[in-house]
């Protein structure tokens, strides 16, 4: 043992050979800690093997610090011993920073010796007792979490039942709302819990049971069907789950806040306030009594977020469905899995996609599924639509209907072709005529459910309810209109007006377009339009004395570009609100007077005015005190119940008849030019004894309508031609402005031309129940109904160039926004 030791004592000397100075050279290669466990005795033995070694070598051979030493104690040729000098030479051999020695070596091999200490250090740190006990502790923690439950499927889909039901009770409580009594001692308590918001969400669900309803679960479906695309898009369930809860508060929270506000729920178009950047401006909105209720739903929501994340922790199952973006390749496990989840998240997303594509498609998966789940959609009232058949339905609905098929020949070289044609034709017609349009006032009266009931077959009335209009429509420009509606559809007629579309072209699924086309676009056209670029925007103002919400008004006339929307709940409110004996509809003879308010204010400055009214509007429940009608004047031989609501209704049109004379009259007195279009919308619902007769619909679809002119108007008195005998409303201006001699526009152009053509179109229903369910229907000039097919070729290719050009304006890339098309030369 004792040979191996000195053997290797001699290797060790041999490796390391001192200089002629007698200092010993460890090669870099070699370790810090090798270098450090040199014996001393090998290290003496080198500097004692050269005992002639001089002061000045010995002190070459020193540190720094041991030079400095000497130093400070003066000459150590006497003074210092042997075995200090051999202490002082030991220590700067066993340093590996020596000054002879660094300034010999090169920069790398330092820095690998510095690094090698370092990591000696750090070795030591880590062995250390301290260390050792926390790294042993937090490997139990990693072996504890490696080893943590992961939550069941089935704890899923109880978690996603329950947040799912939440979100739909949720937005049916926003458009819910405690009710309030006159006298609520008259109230029982039981007739009070089933009133309640409590009762009336207990009734929401309990009517799959009771009534055999099924909205609640028709919502609970279409919310899951949302609910999945998150999961499967984050494919965290937590996390979804946090999200879901997030959005669908917030939604409910902000629907009803605006219900309070508006008395109108959420829709698609509201989303385009948050898109164009307004999103800041929203809690602005938020009126104070609703501040408490927000902060509690936003601590609600960072709760459940809260609670949501500590879950997606602890939950062993990272995914719902295990998923790798790193080598997803690298097993055929590996990649079943990720096709599965690729799956998964592309049918949701294809199932909700349709589901609401075809919502509103007759005769499509999805609408019918509706139906046989009792959905009842009520287009004309959004808010409405919200509490019967739920919030989640009706904007779901109103997401998408397809406005029109794109016509073959649809491109931007086909609409500047287009335009350009028409133009010189405009030009030529222009040539004859020396007014504009906006020379005068123009007033389209929208009259409730105004039209003359003697021309309904079994109607015998021994009085003419309409004497008056009848006059005026004898000695100005006057016919039948045909409407597409029965006892409602009012805002389909308005809309024709306005804007000179035609429901006839557009896709059977769009039933409404004050509710599923007009708010989402960004400009839509209207004739309005044509007042406000030449007086500016306060040029164009609107009246109807009901709710402004009701066919999404509010929000549409803002698109068309109303300066000011007049009703009961505005701000301000329509002027006068006078009702005739016990009705609950502001007078027709009221809302004259709001407009001539308007007019008289303003003095000589031309406008357009929108009036809508009511006084007319179903049910007809004898409030009439003194009805003529319902006492003698009615010999019809129908049902007491049809006729007293019959001549209920010919009560209030001969009330109308007298305040529309009236109204002319005071009209006829201004110095200003102003020009009348009146037009009743539809017939009541109330003739149920013709209505059974299919040989009656289009006698029950044509109202009355004139366009008459002031004596300061240059048309005063121009009655067209028989051209004029049947219309739609879609060519009501196109009409107006041949009767005012006006100068058109190659859109009013191609409209008269059209007219000229097929007088009368429209999509012919059989009342509001069937909505968006009827056939186009033509009329020619005789009021005859006229098949397509059998049009000439000249109405055919007009027919063709108005479809190109309302699929261009509502459907379509608006290539005739960027020309001339919609304004007159």
């Amino acid at each position: 043992m004792r040979r191996r030791a000195t053997a290797s004592a001699r290797r060790r000397r041999r490796s390391f050979p001192a200089d002629h100075h007698g200092v010993v050279h460890i090669p870099s290669h070699v370790g810090v800690h090798y270098r450090s466990r040199i014996p001393v005795t090998i290290i003496e033995s080198a500097v004692t093997d050269d005992a002639a070694m001089s002061a000045d070598n010995i002190t070459t051979a020193t540190s720094p610090a041991t030079t400095a030493d000497v130093a400070e104690h003066g000459d150590t040729s006497a003074g210092t011993s042997a075995g200090m000098t051999t202490d002082a030479t030991t220590e700067s051999l066993t340093v590996d920073g020596t000054a002879a020695r660094a300034a010999d070596r090169p920069l790398l091999p330092r820095i690998k010796s510095a690094l090698a200490a370092a990591k000696h250090t750090v070795d030591r740190v880590i062995r250390s007792k301290p260390v050792q006990l926390v790294a042993s502790f937090f490997g139990m923690l990693w072996r504890l979490w490696k080893k943590r439950m992961r939550f069941s499927y089935a704890s899923y889909a109880i978690v996603f039942v329950m947040a799912d039901a939440f979100a739909v009770l949720a937005l049916q409580w926003s458009v819910y709302s405690e009710p309030t009594y006159d006298d609520p001692d008259a109230v029982d308590a039981t007739t009070r819990i089933m009133n309640s918001m409590a009762g009336q969400l207990t009734k929401f669900v309990s009517q799959m049971w009771l009534e055999h309803h099924m909205t609640f679960l028709l919502n609970f479906l279409a919310l899951a069907m949302i609910y999945l695309v998150v999961v499967f898009l984050t494919n965290r369930f937590w996390v979804a789950t946090a999200v879901f809860f997030a959005v669908m508060s917030a939604f409910a929270v902000a629907n009803r806040i605006k219900v309070e506000l508006r008395s109108e729920p959420i829709i698609p178009a509201d989303l385009n306030f948050l898109s164009s950047g307004n999103g800041g401006e929203i809690a602005s909105f938020i009126p104070e009594n609703d501040l408490a209720l927000v902060t509690n739903a936003i601590r609600m929501i960072i709760v459940v977020t809260v609670l949501c994340v500590i879950l997606q922790i602890l939950d062993g199952r990272r995914c719902v469905i295990p998923f790798h973006w790193w080598r997803p390749l690298r097993d055929r496990k590996t990649i079943g899995f990720n096709c599965m989840r690729i799956a998964a998240l592309a049918t949701s997303v294809a199932v909700l996609v349709s589901f609401t594509w075809n919502l509103s498609i007759a005769g499509t998966w999805s609408y019918d599924l509706a139906k046989k789940w009792n959905d009842a959609p009520v287009l004309w009232n959004a808010f409405e639509d919200s509490r019967n058949n739920g919030p989640a339905m009706n904007f779901l609905r109103l997401s998408h209907s397809k406005t029109m098929d794109k016509p073959e020949d649809y491109s931007k070289e086909t609409m500047l072709e287009l335009a350009e044609r028409y133009a010189k034709s405009a030009d030529r017609t222009n040539e004859d005529r020396a007014n504009e349009l906006t020379d005068s006032t123009v007033i389209m009266v929208l009259s409730e459910t105004f039209s003359d009931p003697t021309r309904v077959p079994g109607i015998e009335l021994l009085e003419d309810p309409m004497p008056n209009i009848r006059a005026i429509k004898e000695q100005t420009t006057s016919g039948l209109m045909l409407s597409s509606g029965l006892g409602g559809g009012t805002a389909n007629i308005e809309y024709q007006a306005l804007t000179g579309m035609n429901l006839a072209l557009f896709h059977d699924s769009l039933q409404s377009p004050y509710q599923e086309l007009v708010p989402l676009q960004k400009n839509p056209f209207s004739f309005n339009q044509l007042w406000n670029e030449r007086y500016g925007d306060e040029a164009s103002v609107a009246f109807h004395p009901y709710q402004k919400n009701m066919y999404l008004r509010d929000t549409d006339y803002k698109k068309f570009g109303f300066s000011k929307f007049y009703t009961l709940d505005s701000d301000p409110q329509i002027a006068h609100q006078d009702r005739v004996d016990n009705s609950g509809y502001v007078s027709d003879a009221a809302a004259y007077q709001s407009v001539l308010d308007e007019l008289q204010q303003h003095g000589s400055e031309h406008r357009f005015v929108q009036l809508v009214t009511m006084q007319n509007h179903l049910p007809y429940n004898g409030w009439y005190a003194d009805n003529q009608f319902w006492e003698y004047a009615d010999i019809s031989q129908l049902g007491d119940d049809e006729r007293f609501q019959i001549d209920t209704y010919a009560k209030g049109i001969s009330i109308t008849d007298q305040a529309t004379a009236d109204f002319l009259a005071q009209l006829n007195q201004m110095d200003e030019p102003i020009t009348v279009i009146f037009y009743g919308d539809h017939l009541p619902s109330s003739y149920t004894t013709a209505s059974a007769d299919q040989n009656n619909s289009l006698v029950l679809h044509e109202t009355d309508y004139f366009i008459w002119s002031n004596q300061a108007s240059t048309s005063s008195g121009v009655k067209l031609g028989t051209a004029a005998n049947y219309t739609s409303s879609n060519f009501f201006m196109a009409l107006a402005s041949e009767h005012m001699g006006a100068k058109v526009s190659p859109y009013l152009e191609m409209l008269s031309e059209v007219s000229a053509a097929v007088p009368a179109m429209t999509r012919l229903i059989s009342g509001n129940a069937n909505w968006g369910n009827g056939s186009a229907t033509y009329l020619d000039a005789n009021g005859t109904p006229l098949e397509y097919d059998a049009m000439s070729e000249e109405a055919k290719q007009l027919m063709e160039d108005y479809r190109l050009v309302q699929y261009d304006l509502t459907a379509g890339k608006n290539y005739l926004q960027d020309t001339d098309f919609l304004v007159t030369h």
